[in-house]
């Protein structure tokens, strides 16, 4: 099958691209028809189909993974859009900076960075990775560059920050890098029984550490419902690393592409996961990747849910009615018998996010995984999508294969106004689905 190496990372929906284009330089681009239909593709890692764009044409940004400028007075630094989060913090950290912002994997692009707008552990205290750009260099399909920043072209930048590559091709990204003294991470680790547990703790840990974070259970019934481990972390201070260790990278292959998530398994890990920890507080010096990036240490990790792929499903719901809708969900879930071993539980804080359709606002985001068993699937993502709708809540473009048109206008009523900002030859299978 042709072009079969450009699916989302959840291989849900199989849908592909007419031609692909893989410039090996930026000013390969000037020689580009920026025709109808054409789209920026990195390193696929969005779960859906906004990295897709079927029967298009895709531009592949793999080569474009430059750094073009570094102050490590200061810690901006400029990149090309295809470079990935790995290859920066494999510049950045012998220095001593880190990323602002992280989401749970560093094989993105910069540029889907941007797209997406992504969030990490550090939300409620330092918002989405659009807070920290400083500049964005965007080419639309009339061939004129616009270096765009809060006050220069600022509705262009506003757009395309979490703009899903709808605006143009980014071509550089300048951004603001935060210090650190170690690549260790000082975490706590606190096991809690149940959802309203996990409120008291998260309220107590967003004021005492800048990285927060929870696994929790989705397939116990009860009083138990939501039990979980919080994890929360900061950047570890020289005088708390007393030994030194060994970073290794490379992940370990996942085996065979066959289906080992279902009912039986994921309660087994999840009881498993939960036991692991004796005591109730643990307390540990760990190098940054496994705190940020756990599943990358498994290459392959996404062929657990066999041929038919997953799909990832996220939302946040304000803290208004928060505590009844999340039991109302879970409740769905458990009775489902769909439930992830991968179920992440955390908030959101305050700092509002830059970009016109970004996802994070106050409130608590719950990111799970399910199996891809056809009507069963989708019928129970549909009934989800209703609670967070009726809530005042939001889905998350970028790990979304089936939101309905009609829920994605409530989430986003800035799309009207973004449209002011699409490039009109700039197009997705996603933002058909959903215009």
């Amino acid at each position: 099958m042709e072009f079969e190496n450009y699916l989302s990372f959840n291989k849900y929906p199989k849908i592909l691209p007419k031609e692909v284009l893989i410039p090996s330089w930026l000013t390969e681009l000037d020689r580009i028809d920026l025709r109808n239909s054409i789209l920026c593709y990195g390193k696929g890692k969005s779960y859906g189909d906004v990295c897709l764009n079927e029967d298009g044409t895709l531009i592949d940004t793999s080569n474009l993974n430059h750094i073009i400028d570094f102050n490590n007075k200061t810690g901006i630094i400029k990149c090309e859009s295809g470079i990935t989060l790995k290859e920066i913090l494999e510049f950045v950290v012998p220095k001593g900076w880190f990323l602002p912002v992280t989401p749970g994997t560093k094989f993105i692009t910069l540029g889907g960075a941007v797209a997406n707008d992504v969030h990490g552990k550090n939300h409620h205290s330092a918002g989405t990775f659009g807070s920290h750009i400083t500049e964005i260099e965007l080419l639309r399909s009339d061939k004129v560059t616009y270096k765009c920043t809060k006050d220069v072209h600022s509705e262009l930048f506003a757009a395309t920050i979490g703009g899903l590559g709808l605006t143009g091709f980014i071509k550089t990204v300048e951004f603001q890098l935060i210090s650190i003294e170690t690549p260790f991470m000082y975490v706590e680790n606190i096991k809690f029984e149940n959802l309203d547990a996990f409120f008291d703790l998260n309220e107590e840990s967003e004021k005492l550490f800048p990285y927060t974070v929870s696994w929790v259970d989705c397939t116990t019934k009860g009083k138990k419902m939501g039990k979980g481990i919080y994890m929360r972390g900061r950047h570890a201070t020289k005088s708390e690393v007393n030994k030194s260790f060994e970073m290794k990278d490379g992940a370990l292959p996942f085996p065979i592409e066959a289906s080992f998530i279902n009912n039986l398994t994921v309660k087994a890990f999840n009881k498993l996961f939960y036991s692991k920890q004796f005591s109730k507080l643990s307390t540990q010096i760990v190098p940054f990747e496994p705190y940020f990036y756990p599943l990358d240490m498994i290459d392959g990790w996404e062929k657990a849910y066999g041929k038919n792929g997953f799909l990832q499903h996220q939302f946040v719901l304000p803290y208004d009615n928060c505590k009844k809708s999340l039991h109302q969900i879970f409740h769905e879930i458990v009775n489902s018998g769909m439930s992830s071993f991968l179920t992440v539980l955390k908030s959101f804080g305050e700092v509002d996010s830059p970009g016109m359709l970004s996802f994070p606002k106050k409130g608590i985001t719950l990111a799970i995984d399910y199996r891809m068993e056809g009507e069963k699937t989708l019928k129970l993502l549909d009934k989800i999508d209703d609670i967070v709708a009726v809530n005042n809540g939001s889905l998350y473009p970028g790990k979304d294969a089936r939101m309905s048109r009609e829920h994605f206008h409530k989430f986003y009523p800035n799309f009207q106004e973004f449209l002011k900002y699409k490039d009109p030859n700039f197009s997705s299978s996603f933002y058909r689905r959903i215009k």
